[in-house]
């Protein structure tokens, strides 16, 4: 296929018919490609992009056949406070249509919009194995990063076991005490919850080029106005050092309001400064104790992290989570 016709959504005048293409679109991939995941609403669809994850919406376009159908999905993110030599690409065409060359159309058209905007580095990920792993090195891109994703059914949960383990870090840790954040931030602690957002630039991302992301007070509003667009209820844990008042890390999860069964781990981090005390073992079962109480139908939370990220991932195995999928991004310098 040569040549491409793009329709790029506009998030304030949006066509019902192409959201709704393009979220049939990306369903049916699902449902053949990563079938473990949870299927999205039209609702997530349409709010992330008017939102993206906290503030900076993506950049979508869909190509149609003759009778209107939508056939595939451009999306392209554009960091604007940070990373602004990069773009992430992703590209997703309707199953039944595959192998006609709409995926490599796309992604051309992709990669010019791209330089358009003067990005200098593009990202895309493949689920290992997929047919995006070769598609991806076909197109000159290289493999920089493994990630790996959770879950945690907590219809299963050990909670002896929890118990032992939370008191276990406590002794730890006893120079710390654990703190329902209310929601959103209070404004007298934004500086300080932003400061320690920034702990997450410490994760491994390998050979990724990517930078510090920077984290104000206005990313951490925009980061509520986000969620609270999508209609989740957030829960912020924080740990906090007893002798200082210092915060020194914190986890957070979100509950969907259309899916109140199903959680989505956003961040666990722990300062630099803090580190030893077992605050991050300690956060994630206090926070499993706070849902528990609050969300009592929840029945699973995911998470993904760096594969090279040892550490985390030997608490979330500890507390239950299990391996559900791996993926590969890939770069290409352009």
């Amino acid at each position: 296929m040569t040549g491409m016709d793009l329709s790029w959504l506009d998030p304030n005048a949006l066509d019902e018919r192409d959201l709704n293409g393009a979220a049939a679109v990306w369903e049916a991939a699902r449902a053949v490609d990563t079938p473990q995941f949870n299927e999205e609403t039209v609702t997530y669809h349409r709010t992330r992009l008017r939102h993206g994850w906290d503030g900076e919406p993506p950049l979508v376009a869909v190509t149609k056949d003759g009778s209107g159908r939508v056939i595939g999905v451009l999306s392209i993110n554009l960091p604007r406070r940070d990373n602004t030599h990069l773009a992430t690409l992703q590209v997703v065409v309707d199953p039944v249509l595959r192998g006609r060359g709409i995926g490599k159309a796309l992604f051309e058209a992709g990669l010019a919009r791209i330089r358009e905007e003067g990005r200098r580095v593009a990202t895309s990920t493949a689920f290992d194995p997929s047919p995006g792993m070769a598609f991806l090195k076909a197109q000159g891109f290289d493999p920089v990063l493994e990630l790996a994703y959770r879950r945690q059914d907590l219809t299963k949960l050990d909670w002896d076991r929890l118990d032992q383990l939370f008191a276990e870090a406590q002794a730890k840790a006893a120079n710390y005490e654990l703190v329902r954040m209310p929601w959103p931030v209070p404004e007298e602690l934004l500086p300080a919850v932003a400061e320690l957002t920034a702990a997450i630039n410490d994760a491994p991302t390998d050979d990724l080029e990517f930078e510090d992301e920077v984290f104000d007070a206005e990313r951490i509003r925009a980061y509520e106005a986000a969620q609270d667009a999508h209609g989740r209820r957030v829960y912020r844990l924080v740990a906090r050092e007893r002798s200082t008042g210092e915060l020194a890390g914190h986890t957070i999860v979100g509950v969907s309001s259309e899916k109140p069964w199903y959680g989505g781990q956003h961040d666990t981090s722990v300062a630099a400064a803090h580190r030893g005390h077992r605050l991050g073992l300690l956060l994630k079962i206090g926070m499993l104790r706070w849902l528990r109480e609050v969300e009592p139908q929840l029945r699973s939370i995911e998470t993904d992290n760096a594969a090279s990220n040892t550490h985390m991932i030997r608490v979330n195995e500890l507390i239950g989570y299990e391996l559900i999928a791996k993926s590969v991004e890939f770069q290409r310098r352009l």
